[in-house]
């Protein structure tokens, strides 16, 4: 048996190239992957567990697999300060990746999970952009200034001639401090206090919010954008309006996922804004080619994300053969 392998969250990041990590994922949808709905249990009022289990369809001759992604969700870590140097104790969120062998069922792997998570949610937005975005995007918002946001926008910057990018967050200081941090890393991007001008100009929006009440509005959408929303997992959670709901042409990650978890489409179905029928297809149907994307430049498109263990365990596996080739390269 091969020895167990650890992977932090810096080795994670230098191994999981999004374009490559797009192509994986994509891969992944074509190969066939079981991917039951995440488990969640409530450890306390508001405390969460939640498990996220994949495995491959078929044995393949030692390149199956099956993960688990294991998650805490700890709200109060966000106001408990370490006694001994007063910052904070703990992330909101935690996670671990285990992968395992699918002929033998041995444990192979255990990854940094956050680390995966941000790659595989900006992979997978790369890869529906691909499908959905415009030709020509020359500028770029990201709504929202957490961890996720930096990923987004080299996600959406990728491949495409951006002249500039937006970033916006209810707080003025954070947003440009990832302003700078985004500079740094030599992408055009700049703070922007006015929302609804920055919406109006940009071709690809991407939120990566926790928000629970519309930021993003219909009104101030110009035609040929495409909406990328990959902050809110939970029915009570709001990115866009109704109205910027029922002016796109609507894509999902999963049927299962977005039909249980997101607010985005549920709520505007629950109101009859939609119904199940305007939902186009999901990411797997646009990578065979059962559907169409993008249909004209003056069409608006929405991708809605709430996040699939099929991409966990795409990166992991993804993870693991980069590895084995730096191992073989320098041996």
């Amino acid at each position: 048996m091969s020895a167990l392998r650890f992977y932090a969250a810096d080795e994670v990041h230098a191994a999981l190239g999004l374009p490559a990590l797009a192509d994986a994922i994509a891969q992944a949808l074509r190969d066939g992957i079981s991917a039951p709905l995440r488990h969640a249990h409530q450890i306390s009022p508001t405390d969460s567990l939640l498990l996220m289990p994949a495995w491959s369809t078929h044995s393949s001759h030692n390149r199956g697999a099956i993960g688990v992604k294991l998650v805490t969700v700890f709200p109060g870590n966000a106001t408990k300060l370490d006694t001994i140097d007063g910052e904070h104790a703990a992330s909101t969120v935690n996670a671990i990746y285990v992968l395992f062998n699918r002929d033998s069922g041995t444990p192979r792997a255990v990854i940094d999970g956050e680390a995966l998570t941000l790659r595989r949610t900006a992979a997978a937005s790369l890869l529906a952009a691909r499908y959905l975005g415009p030709a020509d995007v020359r500028t770029v918002l990201i709504v929202g200034t957490g961890r996720l946001a930096r990923f987004m926008a080299h996600a959406h910057c990728t491949g495409r001639t951006v002249e500039r990018l937006l970033i916006w967050g209810r707080s003025a200081e954070r947003a440009q401090t990832m302003a700078a941090a985004l500079r740094a890393e030599s992408l055009p991007a700049e703070a922007v206090d006015d929302l609804q001008g920055a919406v109006s100009d940009a071709g690809i929006i991407s939120c990566a919010t926790t928000a629970t009440a519309p930021i993003v509005h219909g009104a101030w959408l110009a035609p040929g954008t495409h909406l990328d929303l990959v902050g809110g997992f939970k029915r009570n959670m709001r990115e866009v309006d109704d109205a910027a709901v029922r002016s796109a042409r609507l894509y999902v990650d999963t049927y299962a996922g977005a039909l249980a978890e997101s607010g985005d489409i549920v709520e505007p179905m629950e109101l009859g804004v939609i119904t199940r029928e305007d939902i186009v297809g999901e990411l797997a149907d646009l990578v065979a080619g059962r559907v169409e994307g993008r249909r004209s430049a003056d069409e608006i498109t929405l991708f809605k994300s709430v996040g699939t263990a099929i991409e966990d365990l795409a990166a992991a596996q993804l993870l693991l053969s980069v590895s084995d080739a730096v191992y073989r390269r320098t041996t």
